[in-house]
């Protein structure tokens, strides 16, 4: 049966385009159109939509309203994004992921390159992973009450000699330490469950790979900027790491982590995509082995792939490193953290809510 698709847009010819699109697809159908967020919202609260495709400048009511009227009704649905690439469209794209929408998707600036097969197939994924993605997790994590941390029995050892990955060996132990989180789908919305609740004084610095295109980045280094008291920055190259500072990956770049001088310093690149993304937290995970740090924590949150895995496999043959899996249960899209648990790799999984408690005992504070 095909997937029940509510398109909201008052673009006539972008709602043309993504209809289109979505009917020539085989898993998916078109069920209804709405001109604003009055008419779609009132579809909403009428109908069952498998995923919905929402603009964000509307008349009448835009796409933040709309979300935010479903937010405050406590409702949850599968919210594809269509947003601009321009500063002010960064910042909404931003708010919207905050208000509950999944993930979004890059109108082009020409409307001739929506008939392009890139867009065309970067469109219709998204529209798969949101229209599968688990939207009733955070009420089913509000519903569940967590007492402690999952702590996996058996660890897989990878270096013997070393003692890597050891199920009784915990953090601790060792005075230079670095955190490091990969997020994808559902990332945005998590990471404001995680940064806010670091304090200011940790004893590390924290590097951060979302999967985001250019241009969106620096909106969501700012934005959890500021809702934290650590510092929150776009990464740059040269960037020094310094404990208490998160360094957001740029979008449309591979951010790694060099020594220069003694120091651990940030190198933004320009490679090829992996696992199909740039930036990519296999790079960032890779990395981490050539630096001074003594010992890596490695937190792998919500996101479709298995972007992560293939780095800190990498990365435990030369570091001592410690894995934080989010739970199924509050992952909007459970493939990252499911990828690294099938590998053997994970230590502790947590639900979203404890992942900064995890992270503050891993490293500690001054």
């Amino acid at each position: 049966m095909k997937k029940k698709i509510l398109v909201i847009d008052d673009s006539a010819l972008m709602r043309r385009v993504i209809c289109d699109i979505i009917n020539a697809d085989d898993r998916f159908e078109v069920a209804d159109i709405a001109h604003d967020g009055v008419e779609g919202l009132k579809l909403i609260l009428q109908k069952q939509y498998d995923a919905i495709v929402l603009d964000v400048y509307m008349p009448r009511m835009t796409g933040l309203e709309l979300l935010r009227e479903l937010q405050k009704s406590n409702l949850s649905f599968n919210i594809l994004v269509a947003s601009t690439t321009t500063k002010e469209g960064a910042r909404e794209t931003l708010l919207a992921l905050e208000y509950g929408a999944l993930d979004f998707i890059q109108k082009p600036e020409n409307i001739a390159d929506t008939k392009s097969t890139a867009f065309k197939d970067h469109f219709l994924m998204l529209l798969d992973v949101v229209s599968n993605a688990n939207f009733k997790a955070d009420k089913e994590k509000s519903a569940h009450t967590y007492t402690k941390t999952e702590v996996i029995p058996q660890r897989k050892v990878i270096n013997e000699k070393k003692g890597i990955f050891r199920a009784t060996q915990r953090a601790g132990g060792y005075a230079n330490k670095v955190v490091a989180i990969a997020a994808s789908t559902g990332g945005p919305k998590a990471l404001q469950q995680v940064i806010p609740r670091i304090q200011k004084d940790i004893k590390a610095p924290i590097l951060l790979v979302q999967h985001m295109p250019r241009g969106f980045t620096r909106s969501l280094a700012e934005r959890l900027n500021e809702l934290s008291e650590v510092f929150v920055k776009e990464a740059e190259n040269g960037d020094i790491l310094r404990a208490g500072y998160v360094y957001v990956a740029p979008g449309g770049k591979h951010m790694k982590v060099i020594m220069k001088d003694g120091e651990a310093v940030i190198q933004c690149t320009d490679e090829p995509t992996r696992e199909g993304v740039k930036p990519c937290a296999n790079y960032m995970f890779e990395s981490l082995a050539e630096s001074k740090f003594d010992e890596i924590i490695c937190v792998v949150l919500t996101g479709m792939g298995g972007d992560g895995t293939a780095g800190i496999v990498n990365l435990a043959l030369q570091k001592r490193v410690r894995v934080v899996a989010q739970d199924e249960q509050t992952c909007a899209v459970y493939g990252m953290p499911k990828s690294i648990f099938a590998a053997g790799l994970v230590d502790t999984v947590v639900p979203i809510e404890l992942v900064a408690d995890e992270i503050i005992k891993s490293v500690g504070v001054r």
